[in-house]
Parts: structure tokens; sequence; C-alpha cells
């Protein structure tokens, strides 16, 4: 059994520490009670993660909760459907880095963007990051992929992402983050679904960025070997609630009690 437990840590492709350190722990339901909001930072803390993603109103709060810890907070802004003016944006972010926030993520106009004005959606990520960048805040722009399948503005799916993706990088971007996990698709049966994170995606989207910009999965990672399907894929951060359930199975593996299957995502949940 030794041997075996020996073996197979050496077999581990990634530290936990590099695991950790690529989840931002959601904390964006919509029905989050304060009570939820202390436990699932003490969670973060307990597991070593790279942020709490928190909504703004909790910002503060999840600062003070997080002090000492070496976990971060980051704040969503336009969330979850990317509607609010301009200005309103650029202001959340303001508060939202005033109460602590050092990474923020910002959902674009999606209407705009499928609408081909271009302008309007780099003026309005650009909003964003100079803001945050002046804070000392770095920031994710969200896609929400699940609405861009059928692309957009005459471009195909594919190529309307790269589009999103080099707007970003051109407003100042520090990643590109597939989703929200909130972008619900109505389906023919009125009910609604959506992928979240999917393969082809981050690796569409890590190809259509330079080096410089990072990329962040959000929903549909609900596994160790779905995260680890992230990083494989080139990403850098991954948003997660299923956080306890990655990283208590990867303690499991590296002491040799359960194995390694195949990673999938982009099938919801979060």
């Amino acid at each position: 059994m030794e041997g075996n437990e020996t073996q197979f840590t050496h077999n581990m492709k990634y530290t936990y520490e590099e695991l950790a350190g690529m989840i931002d722990h959601s904390l964006l339901n919509p029905t989050m009670t304060d009570q939820e909001l202390e436990d699932g930072c003490k969670l973060a803390a307990k597991y070593g993660v790279a942020t709490v993603c928190i909504k703004p109103y909790a910002v503060k709060r999840a600062v003070e909760l997080l002090k000492g810890t070496g976990v971060l907070v980051g704040g969503v802004i336009g969330f979850p459907h990317g509607n609010s003016v301009t200005e309103a944006k650029r202001y959340e972010t303001e508060l939202a880095c005033k109460d602590g926030a050092v990474e923020i993520d910002m959902v674009i106009n999606i209407g705009k963007a499928l609408s081909g004005d271009w302008d309007y959606v780099e003026r309005d990520i650009k909003a964003v990051c100079d803001e945050a960048h002046k804070r000392g805040a770095k920031v994710k722009v969200i896609f929400e992929n699940d609405y861009l399948t059928r692309g957009g503005a005459g471009l195909s799916s594919s190529d309307f992402k790269r589009k999103l993706c080099q707007i970003s990088e051109r407003a100042g971007a520090d990643w590109v983050k597939t989703s929200t996990g909130y972008g619900f698709v109505k389906g023919p049966d009125g009910k609604y679904s959506y992928k979240g994170a999917t393969a082809d995606d981050l690796k569409l989207m890590r190809a259509a960025c330079s080096p410089t910009v990072q990329v962040k999965a959000a929903g549909g990672v609900r596994d160790l070997d779905g995260l680890i399907l992230v990083r494989d894929l080139g990403a850098t951060r991954c948003g997660a609630s299923a956080t306890a359930a990655m990283l208590d199975e990867y303690r499991k593996r590296a002491a040799g009690a359960t194995s390694q299957t195949v990673g999938k995502i982009g099938a919801g949940g979060y």
C-alpha cells in the first residue's frame, strides 16, 4: 500500500497549491444569506483558494473575514447580464475597490456585442479596466458564451468569441472569462439551462489572446478531473462552488485512495 501511495503521489500532475490557487470560490447565489457568506469565506480560507468571488454589497464583509488568510476578494460588476450603463459599471468598480476588492469580474454588454457595436463594447470594458487598474485591481471580462452559440453581427460563434478576446485585450483585460454561471438559455420547452465553460471555448479563448491575457473558466466545472482539464487547456482560474469536493478528492488521490478519471466540463452546474 505504501509503495502504491508513493507511486500515485508522484503521478499527480499538479500540486495541491497549484490547483487550489486556480479557484475563485463563488459566493454568488441570489439567495445567499449573511451566514452563508461567512461560512463560504471560512471554507475558502480552510482550503487556501485564490479568491472568493463576491457580490458587490458583500465585498467589505468578505475582506474583513479573510484578513490575514492569504485569500483575496473579487467583486462582480454588471452581474449577471451586463446591462448596466457604462458609468454605473465604472462606479460599481470604484466602490468595490474602495471596499477592498483586488479583482473585478465584469460582464460585457451582450446585446451591444450581438448588435456589432464593437466600439461601445470596447469602451464599456475599458472604463472598468481603467478604473480597476488605477486602484491596483485586475479585471476578468465575462463573455457569457452560452448566449453566443449562434454568433452574431455577421460572425460565426467562434469568430465572434475571437473578436471579443481581441477587444478585451485591447481594452486592458487581465483575463477573459467564459461565463457567469447564470447565463440561462430558454429552450423550446420553456425551461432554462446552460453549459458554462466548455473545452472548445477554453482552447479558442486561450489561442485568441496573447500570453499577457489569462483565461478563466466558470460554470460546469464540478469535480477535480474537470479542474485538471481546465488547467490542461491553459486556463489559470476557475470559478467554482464545488471547491470542497474538488480539493477533498485531491487529498484522497494523493493518499492513494482513489484514481483519476477523464475530465468533463460544460454540463452546467457551478
